[in-house]
């Protein structure tokens, strides 16, 4: 009973991360609201690394089930889809009640850094390994026995962060309870209300120079300010404007960021990035044919891989760019977008190796867009309706590849093919020696199939970083007030 005391808070955050991350890889998307936004809330000041490891294990689910699926059923896997669609709601239906918000954010342990650089070592050393073996099972024959035990090395590496919160239980020391204000709710809303108008007043009163003064005297001249306001508040000489909504930095609804030009700047940053990198996921397969490629299911699983270590790293290096910089989250989304628009164009040229460089780019790109969009959303509108905000979002990848993959890049594919069709048919050739058969013309060969939409959505990721930097500049002052001053 003591002891359960002691490890209410920190211990739970941990305990109900790896249940939820456990819970991910299988019910993969259909439960990873609920798991994202109950870790979000647990761990406030960790964000980045959550969103990157739930977002990450999300993207690795559907070949962990299926090799855990294969141990069991080999050869057979013709009832795959029955697992995949029955095992996901009962998996939900089993933790939903389970994976919550614990109070993690009362408290931050010192310990959790090295936790989540732990997880991140076990995340990089898990890609790996699944690489590996999807090589190893594309490359040569594998009987039942070496499935099996391939799939037991598996599972232990997906369980292996529960080492974390049993650690937290049984081996540190017991962790005080932080006590809460003595203030009544009413007065604690006040004073809270009260200090978001002053803080408001502050940003409005304050001189641009006060930005470029030394950390220590630009604390203090806004110090000295604050005091001024309050003083000043409290003898009724200055009355302090009651705003009508939040600002960024603070809870606000989804109706409310609705309204809001940063929320639009993201998402429709997020349409044409993301949009244009599950564009390419789409039709990895038909790309890598038209090039030649027989085995494209290959790619299918690089850019899988790659898709996961994108969003890993995605959370771990923008969150390094927000503790130890205090630079707005967004900046690393523009970076990446920058990164994509050149791999995209590398593609267009049809310069040597274009497949290769498209499925390791694109796929670390694209998925350190959900690693990188949810935590600073969460940041700049608040946690309080994180779950609405972040599913707002979600729309914004499919929606892009609705009009990219189904409009654009389907649209010129098969303009391409039945322009070879017909020059075939002509007797003209393109010297690819391929023969008529019934139907070909819906085939296309060469880089000429995809180089334009290629071209097209390179253009558009630079549209979308020149709006993640619209979104760096507006927020500048926004996340030095949440991280202060960066840290030596």
């Amino acid at each position: 009973m003591g002891c359960s005391i002691h490890w209410c808070y920190s211990e739970f955050c941990w305990i109900w991360s790896c249940l939820a991350y456990c819970s991910s890889q299988i019910a993969c998307f259909a439960s990873l609201g609920g798991a994202l936004v109950s870790c979000v809330q647990n761990f406030p000041k960790s964000r980045g690394p959550v969103v990157g490891i739930l977002k990450g294990f999300a993207g690795l689910s559907g070949a962990i089930l299926t090799q855990v699926y294969a141990m069991f059923n080999f050869p057979d896997q013709a009832s795959l889809v029955f697992v995949v669609a029955v095992g996901p709601s009962i998996v939900i239906t089993s933790v939903m009640f389970l994976v919550r918000p614990v109070g993690g954010h009362k408290q931050v342990r010192p310990s959790d850094h090295s936790s989540f650089l732990f997880t991140y070592s076990i995340c990089v050393i898990l890609a790996a390994y699944l690489l590996a073996v999807l090589l190893l099972q594309d490359l040569s024959s594998l009987n039942e026995n070496v499935i099996i035990i391939l799939t037991i090395v598996l599972v232990i590496l997906v369980v292996l962060p529960v080492i974390i919160p049993i650690f937290l239980v049984f081996f540190s020391g017991p962790r005080p309870v932080l006590e809460e204000s003595l203030l009544p709710e009413a007065e604690k809303q006040e004073s809270s209300r009260m200090g978001s108008f002053i803080l408001s007043e502050v940003e409005d009163e304050k001189t641009p120079e006060v930005d470029t003064l030394p950390p220590s005297e630009r604390q203090k001249r806004i110090m000295h300010l604050q005091a001024k306001l309050f003083q000043a508040a409290a003898e009724g000489a200055v009355r302090v404007k009651r705003r009508k909504g939040p600002r960024r930095g603070e809870d606000f609804t989804l109706p409310q960021a609705l309204v809001k030009a940063d929320f639009w700047l993201i998402f429709i940053s997020l349409v044409l990035a993301s949009g244009s990198g599950l564009t390419v996921i789409d039709n990895l397969g038909q790309m890598s044919q038209s090039l030649g490629y027989a085995n494209t299911h290959i790619f299918v699983s690089m850019i899988s891989i790659w898709n996961f270590l994108g969003r890993v790293a995605g959370g771990y290096f923008s969150e390094n760019i927000v503790k130890y910089f205090a630079y707005p989250r967004p900046v690393a989304m523009a970076a990446v977008q920058v990164v994509m628009a050149f791999a995209l164009f590398f593609y267009a040229m049809g310069w040597p190796g274009s497949i290769y460089v498209v499925s390791v780019v694109i796929g670390l790109c694209y998925g350190a867009h959900w690693a990188i969009v949810p935590a600073a959303v969460s940041e700049l509108f608040g946690l309080k309706s994180f779950g609405a905000l972040y599913n707002f979002l979600t729309l914004a990848s499919p929606a892009g590849s609705l009009i990219f993959s189904g409009v654009i890049a389907s649209g010129i594919y098969d303009y391409q093919a039945k322009q070879q069709h017909e020059q075939r048919v002509q007797g003209s050739g393109l010297g690819l020696g391929v023969p008529l058969v019934k139907d070909d013309y819906l085939t296309c060969y060469g880089s000429i199939c995809y180089s334009l939409t290629m071209g097209i959505m390179s253009g558009l990721c630079i549209i979308a970083f020149i709006l993640s930097l619209i979104v760096v500049h507006r927020t500048k002052r926004v996340y030095a007030q949440i991280y202060g001053m960066p840290q030596a």
